[in-house]
C-alpha cells in the first residue's frame, strides 16, 4: 500500500530531507585526488549525528557504513574503505539521514578533478533524466510516466538504464511501496496522489545495461566495465510542481 503522508508528516520529511541533501553536499565538496572514500564517509556522518540525525544507512539490512561510495564502474551500493580517489574518477555518493521518525535519500555523481567529457556527459545526462522524469511526477499521472521519461532521455542520449535496481516510496521506512523503475510505459502503473513521497534515481551505465554483483554482497558493476552514474533525490507529489525535498541548498 502506498503511504500519503499528513502535513505534519510532511515537514517531518522536509527536516529530514533538508539534512540529507546538505550531507551530499559535503561529501561532493571533499571529492578530489588523494581523498579516501572511508574519509568521505566518517565526515558525513559526523555530520549528519551534529543535526541530530542518524545515517539511514548504516546497519540497514547488515550494510557496514554510513553513505555508499560508488567508483567509476561501480553503479551502486559501494562500500567506503581505504580506496583513495584519483584524477578522473567519477564518485556516486548515495546517503540518507532519518530524525523525527523519518528518512531523506538523496545521490549523486560528482567528478574527481578533471573528468573526459565523455564521463561528464554521462553525469549531466543522469542528472537530467531525473529533471526529465519528475516533469511528469503530479497528481494524476500515472507512475510510470516517470519511467519512461527517465529512460527515453538516458536511451535517446546513448546510454542504458540499469533494470534489476529501482527507485522507491521513502518516509517512516527507508524502502515503501511504489517501486519506480527506471524504464516502462506511459499511463501504467498506480495513480500519483498528493502526499506520495517518492525516491526518484536514475542509475545509468554508459555501455551495456548488464551488471554484475561482487563478492562483498553489496557493490554493484557494470558488467563491461564501463562507467556508471547515479542521481537522486526525494520528491513530494503536490496539486502542483513536485517539491523535491532534497534540494540542494541555494
Amino acid at each position: 500500500m502506498i503511504i500519503l503522508k499528513s502535513s505534519h508528516e510532511i515537514d517531518l520529511m522536509r527536516r529530514a530531507g533538508k539534512i540529507t541533501a546538505a550531507a551530499r553536499a559535503l561529501a561532493g565538496e571533499m571529492v578530489r585526488p588523494g581523498v579516501t572514500t572511508q574519509s568521505i564517509n566518517d565526515e558525513v556522518e559526523r555530520f549528519i549525528r551534529k543535526q541530530g540525525a542518524v545515517p539511514s544507512f548504516l546497519h540497514y539490512n547488515g550494510f557496514p557504513a554510513s553513505v555508499c561510495i560508488s567508483v567509476n564502474d561501480e553503479i551502486i551500493h559501494g562500500i567506503p574503505g581505504k580506496r583513495a580517489l584519483h584524477e578522473g574518477d567519477i564518485v556516486s555518493i548515495d546517503v540518507g539521514a532519518y530524525i523525527g521518525g523519518f528518512h531523506g535519500d538523496c545521490a549523486a555523481t560528482f567528478p574527481c578533478g578533471r573528468v573526459s567529457p565523455e564521463a561528464q556527459r554521462l553525469i549531466d545526462v543522469t542528472r537530467q533524466s531525473f529533471f526529465e522524469g519528475i516533469r511528469y511526477a503530479r497528481q494524476g499521472q500515472r507512475l510510470q510516466d516517470i519511467s519512461a521519461a527517465v529512460q527515453a532521455c538516458a536511451e535517446g542520449n546513448g546510454f542504458s538504464i540499469v533494470r534489476e535496481y529501482v527507485g522507491h516510496g521513502v518516509g517512516s521506512k527507508m524502502h515503501e511501496p511504489p517501486e519506480i523503475p527506471n524504464y516502462g510505459r506511459p499511463g501504467h502503473g498506480p495513480r500519483l496522489l498528493r502526499g506520495m513521497t517518492l525516491a526518484v534515481e536514475p542509475m545509468v551505465n554508459a555501455g551495456a545495461a548488464s551488471i554484475v554483483q561482487m563478492d562483498d554482497g553489496w557493490t554493484v558493476r557494470t558488467a563491461d566495465g564501463k562507467m556508471a552514474a547515479h542521481y537522486e533525490n526525494t520528491i513530494l507529489i503536490t496539486d502542483g510542481e513536485p517539491e523535491i525535498l532534497t534540494a540542494p541548498a541555494i
